[in-house]
């Protein structure tokens, strides 16, 4: 996954990355009635420092054989974020993304 972190305002922008520092580790994913599942983020290069995060993060997240299976037999994808700068509700993934996403992990 590829997350866009995006403010028009460039002194709006400068304050929020600074407030969310950490937030490419606290994006999950979760399958069904699952334990929440973090990312492993920026494998590539650090692009975070101690005054700001980066307003592009790439993440993966890493699925047991049985993750896999519970997504392919319909079990239901919610993503969300568990970051105080970042309040926000759980998101479902669309049917047409979860089937999607099956054919990825074939």
């Amino acid at each position: 996954c590829t997350m866009l972190i995006q403010y028009e305002d460039v002194e709006e922008r400068k304050q929020r990355l600074g407030e969310l520092i950490g937030i490419e580790d606290r994006v999950w994913v979760k399958i069904g009635e699952g334990e929440k599942i973090y990312p492993i983020a920026d494998e590539d290069l650090e692009r975070s420092n101690a005054e700001k995060t980066s307003a592009v993060h790439f993440m993966r997240y890493q699925l047991s054989q049985m993750q896999v299976e519970d997504v392919s037999s319909g079990e239901r994808i919610v993503f969300g974020v568990d970051h105080s700068a970042y309040p926000c509700d759980e998101i479902v993934v669309s049917e047409e993304t979860r089937q999607s996403l099956v054919a990825d992990l074939k």
